[in-house]
């Protein structure tokens, strides 16, 4: 084949881009046994090829046994993606030989997958690439949501980072149940796909099939990208897809997909060749280089010899257990946003921002809750309880998550709010007392920064503030007379007050607050003020 004109000639380059996550379920056993799975919650490291067992290699004579859990938590995923489960599903072989896959095949689903055919809708994409949070932007379909079983993998380092000469192969991870996701070819940039991937790893650990540790691999991301090419000529020609394997970073899916999209239209000028059967290639993510480098030509569905498995039994789903699916589902985060918002008047980005993690959003709901059954209005206790979370709680753990990551590295994990040490219980005290005027929102952040420490884990808040003079004083005459003092040291302001500029007693509260301490009731101050300076009644 002749090469094409240089790409001097292209006009533009419309991405189309694709994507295949796999997710790791987090099942205490493996998909078709009942060894003990390395994707469970709070599973150990464990030493290589120790979770393993007959089935796990393919010994003559084991047979599998289907886990009904990683069934039900498929069934979960698919219902938050809008998928269609099937009533029947079966499993099938997909023959290839890989030096991780120790029986020659991999057990999946081709032709009759447990979900299919969803979707999802995705907020709407900034100009400049951030999310504007409560407008709707693209639709992304999804072709199908069906169950496997994941491969072992090679290691290139030791245990713990030592250096080897050659690999190991670890087995600990085949026979882990793994959810495949495919979707439609429907995104048109890296951010789309990145929102996307965002999106589905908070569904996953809010319905809590997944950890969803990016690090471990628990969820990775497999963009399919081309780009269909306008040429000055008029004619329209379609990119080979490229495959990008495993990713496992935002930034990385990211970036690959970005360095893609600038390459395609240059490999096409260079050596014309078009999407069509068997032009698919599989690409590695070079994270140093920052580049995509080939490992293999991908095999077409044919090429992977799928025949029915003849030791495993359909998949039927019935209305009862369906009916006992759904409920297990529940409020999924886009949902919790819209409601955050309309109950407590949050903004978009702060709701967002207490449902990016589960166990954060959780701990928010459990902290407005019991600030309700304290007394507190609920649209009050939900602002007040998102203001000491996002504010004095991000605060304190991006603080000691920068300590970890000195300690230990750039691998370590984040400090979540969670981590703190300061109870959900506790959190609504501060709201509580904050609500009745008892403390000001200094003394209130610094409450928050006390109940985090270890010696008043349990401790009552007031009883806290109490004891650290942390409340606001209710003597009239003491604030009288720093109200007298306030107006004697700034005479200027108080003359602008009375001449009418109300602005000016910004300068007189303040002089209140020092000379109180921070004791003072701000408000109480600004109505006594106003008496003073009008004669009168405020």
């Amino acid at each position: 084949m002749s090469a094409p004109e240089p790409t001097s000639g292209l006009v533009s380059a419309r991405p189309i881009i694709g994507l295949e996550i796999h997710v790791e379920l987090s099942t205490k056993t493996k998909m078709f046994s009942r060894c003990p799975s390395p994707a469970a919650v709070g599973a150990p490291e464990a030493a290589p090829n120790t979770l393993i067992d007959p089935v796990t290699l393919g010994l003559p004579g084991s047979l599998p046994v289907m886990n009904a859990e990683a069934v039900e938590r498929s069934m979960m995923v698919g219902l938050a993606l809008g998928c269609s489960v099937a009533g029947e599903s079966r499993w099938d072989r997909k023959s290839y030989f890989y030096p991780d896959l120790p029986k020659g095949y991999q057990v999946s689903q081709y032709e009759l997958p447990l979900c299919y055919d969803g979707s999802v809708e995705l907020p709407k994409l900034g100009d400049d690439g951030e999310v504007v949070w409560g407008e709707w932007g693209r639709k992304v379909g999804i072709i199908r949501a069906h169950l496997e079983e994941d491969t072992g993998k090679l290691l290139h380092e030791a245990p713990g980072g030592g250096r080897i000469d050659g690999s190991i192969l670890d087995l600990n991870r085949a026979g882990t149940p793994l959810l495949e996701i495919v979707t439609q070819p429907d995104f048109s940039s890296a951010d789309e796909v990145v929102l996307f991937a965002r999106v589905l790893r908070n569904i996953c650990r809010f319905l809590g099939v997944s950890e969803g540790v990016m690090q471990k691999g628990h969820i990775r991301f497999e963009p399919n990208i081309n780009a269909e090419l306008e040429l000055a000529d008029g004619r329209r020609v379609r990119t080979p897809v490229v495959e990008v394997k495993n990713l496992n970073s935002f930034r990385s899916v990211r970036n690959a997909i970005e360095f893609e999209l600038r390459e395609q239209p240059g490999r096409w000028a260079a050596d014309g060749l078009e999407m069509g059967p068997g032009m698919k290639t599989t690409r590695g993510w070079d994270e140093a280089r920052q580049v995509t480098f080939v490992q293999r030509e991908k095999e077409d569905a044919q090429d992977y010899r799928y025949f029915p498995e003849p030791d495993l039994v359909p998949v039927i789903v019935d209305d009862a257990w369906m009916k006992r699916v759904r409920d297990r589902v529940g409020e999924l985060p886009l949902a919790r946003m819209k409601r955050y918002m309309d109950e407590a008047g949050l903004t978009p980005k702060e709701a967002a921002a207490l449902t990016d993690e589960r166990d954060v959003c959780f701990f928010y709901e459990d902290a407005v809750q019991a600030s309700v059954e304290s007394g507190v209005d609920r649209a009050a206790a939900g602002k007040q309880a998102a203001n000491f979370v996002l504010q004095s709680g991000m605060k304190r753990a991006n603080e000691r998550t920068k300590a970890r990551i000195e300690e230990q590295g750039q691998g370590a994990d984040p400090v979540l709010v969670t981590d703190l040490g300061i109870s959900a219980k506790q959190v609504a005290q501060i709201v509580a007392l904050r609500e009745r005027g008892e403390v000001g929102s200094t003394q209130a952040d610094e409450l928050f920064g006390m109940l985090c420490e270890a010696e008043h884990a349990g401790a009552e808040a007031r009883a806290v503030a109490e004891g650290a003079g942390l409340l606001m004083e209710r003597d009239t005459g003491k604030l009288e007379a720093w109200v007298d003092e306030a107006i004697a040291a700034q005479a200027q302001a108080a003359d602008d007050v009375r001449a009418g500029k109300q602005a000016a007693i910004g300068r007189l509260i303040g002089a209140v607050m020092q000379a109180s301490g921070g004791k003072a009731d701000a408000k109480a101050a600004r109505e006594l003020i106003l008496k003073k300076l009008s004669g009168g009644a405020p």
